[in-house]
């Protein structure tokens, strides 16, 4: 048996074996929250406790508050901040890629040097900046902190994409009289969709959950969904089932779009790994 052959036999079942790990902490929580409270509180856990739908319907009834408005903040915040990002991130790409500025490789490494930055550094000045301009609790504040947090990522992502456009393809179109917006949004668009759609995807997820500055900037009309989720554990005690169907709920979005999104999501996240 040659070294290849072994190696290829191994990752087979290490690559389930960890797949399994990920997907464990899911699988408890989605049947946490099938089980009464006192089912769910129990120790040593009862596994094979009747099962029941309590849980949600708590949830989307509104024992624990009302979680519309928090989904539709979310919804909101993640969806514009992510426009957003592709329509700054896509030409920026552009010109680090197809037509390089000088020192391209510089200004790349500074998009991603400003991730490097922890989020709780730059809470108190977001906070007083929000305070002193009155956006505090507004939703439009959490768009523009989500695009910004997301642009320095989305760009490196982007221009490893658009490296691998045929140059001979725009020289065509710009031949034809093509613009820079119809070259971005006819040509290169449709060529990079899937690193389009990959970008998207870790955009929203990144918005989605982000806790600290909508914990911080939000009170009652721009709440999100995972600081909604924090009103579950009260001094009235931890709520375990109803916790676990609101967050299994709340998660069901992100878990759409990336369902919704794979095929696209594979090929963009290859698209720039071969030469």
């Amino acid at each position: 048996m040659t070294t290849r052959t072994l190696r290829s036999r191994l990752l087979g079942p290490l690559a389930w074996l960890a797949g399994l790990v990920f997907f464990l902490p899911v699988a408890w929580m989605a049947l946490t929250s099938l089980h009464s409270e006192s089912d769910a509180a129990s120790n040593p856990p009862a596994l094979l406790a009747p099962l029941t739908l309590d849980g949600y319907r708590d949830f989307f009834g509104g024992a624990g508050g009302d979680p519309w408005p928090p989904l539709i903040n979310s919804m909101s915040a993640s969806v514009f901040s992510t426009l957003l990002v592709l329509l700054l991130a896509l030409p920026a790409a552009y010109a680090l890629a197809i037509r390089p500025v000088r020192a391209w490789r510089d200004a790349l490494f500074f998009f991603l040097s400003t991730k490097m930055l922890p989020a709780i550094a730059g809470l108190l000045p977001v906070y007083l900046f929000a305070r002193n301009t009155g956006m505090l609790d507004n939703i439009w504040l959490l768009v523009l902190l989500y695009t910004s947090m997301n642009l320095p990522i989305a760009v490196w992502m982007m221009q490893s994409f658009l490296a691998e456009v045929p140059v001979s393809v725009i020289e065509a179109a710009q031949l034809d009289g093509a613009r820079l917006p119809v070259l971005l949004a006819r040509v290169i668009g449709p060529i990079v969709l899937p690193g389009i759609a990959a970008t998207s995807l870790i955009c929203f997820i990144f918005s989605w959950n982000e806790m600290l500055f909508a914990r911080v900037l939000t009170g009652v009309r721009a709440e999100t969904a995972p600081v909604f989720l924090t009103s579950f554990v009260t001094s009235q005690g931890l709520f375990l089932a109803q916790l676990s169907a609101a967050a299994l709920a709340i998660s069901l979005p992100v878990l759409a779009a990336g369902f919704a999104a794979q095929d696209k999501l594979v090929q963009g996240l290859s698209l720039g790994a071969v030469k």
